[in-house]
This record gives C-alpha cells, structure tokens and sequence, in this order.
C-alpha cells in the first residue's frame, strides 16, 4: 500500500495552464462585477428623477445614495466570514440573489423612508459580490496568469459604469421606477455563478472535501492522484483575531488605510463629478456623456495595468499609476480649458481605475486560505466607509461654494496617500496563494 503524500493546494497551480474553464468563470464573476458597479452608480444619474418623484431635497438624495454603501459597511464585514465559513461560491451566490430581491422591493417603494430602507437591505446582500468575487476568482487561476486576468476581472467597473449611463439615457424618460427594476433584475445572474462556476479548491481543502477539491483541479485541467492530501496553512477558519495578529496585523492596518484613502480619492471624484461639471457650464446630457468618454478611457488603463503587473509586479505599477492619476488630477482641477478639462479627466480614469484593477488583485494575495475572505472585507469594509463620507464632505465643499481646483486637489492628496502606504506591502507576482 503506497504512502499518503501532502502537497499544497497552491503548488498544484503553479504548472497549471489557463483553459477554457478559468475563461468561462473568469466571464461569469466579470459580469457579477459589472452589475455590482452599475448598481453601486445607478442612482447618481437618476436622482433629479427620484427628488421630483418623492418630493425630497438634495440632502435627502444624498443619504439615498450613501444608503447603499452604509448598508455594504456591516455587510462587507459579514460576508467576508460567510465567505471563509460557507464558501465563496455559496456567499456570491446568495449575495446576488437576495440584492435582486430588496432592489425590487425598492423599486415599488412609496415613500421616501421605504425607498432608504430598501437601499439599505439591498446594499448589505450586495456586499457578498465584491468580497467574494476576486479572491474567489483568484483561488481559481494558474499563478502565472492570475494578477494578468484579476485585473481584466477588475474592466467590469468601467462596463457597469457605461452601463448606468446608458440605462439612464435609454429607460430613464420611464421614471426611476423603470431603472431601479431594471436593476433588481441582476439577481438572476446568480444562476449563472451556480451553474458555471465551480467553488475554490483552496476553500475546499480548508474544509476537509479532499476529493471535491481534487474534482474541481481536474476540471480546471490539474492532474491530482488519489493518494495525495491536499493542504493549506493552518488557521480557525473566518477568524478576526487572526488578521489582526502576528504576522498579519501590519498588512492588515496598512491596507485597511489605504483601502479608505484609495476610494475617497476616486468615489469623491465621481459622486461630485457631475455638481463639478455643472459648475464648468456642462448640461446634464453633456455630463453624462463626459461620464461615458471617461469610463471609456478606463478600460485602456486596466489592459495596460494587467500586461505591466504580469511583467513588472503589483507594487511597481501600482505606484506608478497611482502618482500618474495624482497628477492628472491636478491637470483636471486647473485645466484652463474645456479640451484641456477632457484631456485632465480622461487621464485620471485611465491610471486611476488601472491602479484600482492592481490592488483588487494584490489585497488578496496577503492572506491565507482560511481568513482570506475576511482580511479582503476589512479592506472592502474600509472603503465603503469612504464611499459613504466622501459624497457628504465633497456636497458641504460645494454648497460652501468652495473652488473647482481646491475641491479636486483635496480629493486627489488621497491618492497619494495611497502610493505612500503601497510601499509597505509585499511584492505577491509569481508566487502561490497558500
């Protein structure tokens, strides 16, 4: 009788090559992606529909859509040890369903406290998406491959952005209503997630389904004998304390800061963006346009981030592309003219949203298997917390009339902040999840 021999899951990735399977799962949680953003942005063009609607003011508007991301902030945190607990594919999909579920309840509301309580329930199902979607994802992917196609997965941000645009301007002359269960209809896809796309070896393994484990492997094209255990590092599985202890405790705190600084710098920008413009003489189409040609120029940005990340590393073209949309900011916020105000902008969306794809890929990469789910939430928990700050701090900027370069050059020393605290994280290319 031959011995048992033990080998980590993480190696079995190393001589892997990408196949159709990664593709068709990298496709599915892309489009899982892609509808979190629309969703997340949705509102911010429909909401001159929704004041008139309910007969609310902008201070109410405001909380309407911080709503979401207050209900995502205790939401991050629970279903980042759902996903450690319960499984990635399992909190995903649930997460996805039950949003769709409160979003259409949403979309019936009568009154103004219906609609706030709707959005909030809904933010906290939504939660489990981006939690989930990149470690899940990355727990899938031949090493590799796996920052390179991580970073494609990230292009769902700027699709789901054209498509808020493009939902607004097409459906919505129907009333809010009509968007909002437009929306709820993305539940639905947690179907596709169920059918298409298996649950993480990694995952599997730390919950003792060894011959599932090596079942997924071999569908991902690994060869597994029978013989051979299957192991991840050792830690209680969906455990706080651990992220928060030695060695984890000073990547945990520097990412939780930098997640919070990272995303004031971009959803800042991008809830004042159209108040911003509107100051500059732009109409609400002209607006939404100029909205439309930005997530455009996003999508070259997370290309070329995922063909440098693969050759340079995280850190490398993080920094480089966090500095460069710093810079650009500066050229937005001074930009003397209108063309000069596209090129500025059109530059920030570019290394912006590039360096965004980087770091959706690196946060996961500093955690084991067993807590990997929850130290990405904290980090997802943290940048909720700005989502839901910013558009009030940057609203109170404005109302105080405060200047157009001033308010911007605010929002962009955030991203600096986020270059400084990069340097302080280790380098993850080429190396195996554990």
């Amino acid at each position: 009788m031959r011995a048992t021999t033990e080998q980590p899951v993480g190696a079995v990735f190393e001589d892997m090559r990408l196949r159709l399977p990664h593709i068709r799962a990298g496709a599915v949680l892309c489009i899982a992606f892609v509808l979190e953003a629309w969703e997340m942005l949705a509102l911010v063009y429909i909401g001159a529909d929704v004041r008139r609607s309910l007969g609310i003011d902008e201070a109410s508007l405001g909380l309407l859509v911080s709503a979401l991301f207050l209900g995502m902030i205790p939401g991050s945190l629970i279903s980042g040890v759902l996903a450690d607990r319960i499984g990635r594919r399992r909190t995903c999909t649930w997460s996805l369903a039950l949003y769709g579920v409160c979003t259409a309840v949403a979309a019936f509301a009568s009154n103004y406290p219906w609609l706030l309580a709707a959005r909030l329930l809904a933010g906290l199902m939504l939660s489990g998406v981006h939690v989930t979607v990149f470690p899940y994802f990355e727990e899938l992917l031949p090493v590799r491959v796996r920052g390179k196609a991580t970073v494609y997965l990230s292009s769902g941000w700027a699709f789901g952005l054209l498509l808020a645009v493009g939902t607004t301007s097409a459906v919505g002359g129907y009333g809010w209503r009509a968007v909002v269960f437009l929306n709820a209809l993305v539940g639905l896809w947690a179907l596709a997630i169920r059918m298409f796309v298996p649950e993480s070896p990694y995952w599997l393994v730390a919950s003792g389904r060894q011959a599932q484990a090596r079942t997924v492997l071999r569908t991902l094209g690994a060869e597994v004998p029978d013989d051979v255990t299957l192991t991840v590092p050792e830690h209680r599985v969906g455990s706080v304390r651990a992220i928060f202890a030695r060695p984890l405790r000073r990547i945990t705190v520097t990412q939780i800061v930098l997640n919070f600084a990272l995303s004031w710098g971009y959803w800042g920008l991008q809830t004042g963006l159209p108040e911003l413009l509107r100051g500059k003489g732009l109409t609400v189409s002209a607006t939404l346009g100029f909205t439309a040609l930005s997530a455009l120029m996003m999508i070259p940005g997370y290309l070329s981030a995922s063909w440098l990340t693969h050759r340079y590393g995280r850190r490398r073209v993080f920094i480089t592309y966090i500095t460069s949309a710093a810079a650009s900011g500066v050229l937005f916020a001074f930009a003397g003219t209108m063309p000069m105000l596209y090129v500025g902008n059109f530059l920030l969306a570019f290394f912006s949203l590039g360096a965004f794809g980087v770091w959706n890929t690196w946060l996961g990469e500093f955690y084991p298997t067993a807590v990997r789910g929850v130290g990405y939430s904290w980090g997802i928990f943290a940048q909720r917390v700005a989502n839901t700050i910013a558009p009030t701090v940057i609203g109170l900027m404005l109302a105080r009339a405060t200047a157009f370069g001033t308010t911007v050059v605010f929002i962009d020393a955030f991203l600096l902040v986020s270059a400084l605290l990069s340097v302080q994280l280790p380098e993850t290319r080429d190396t195996r999840l554990d």
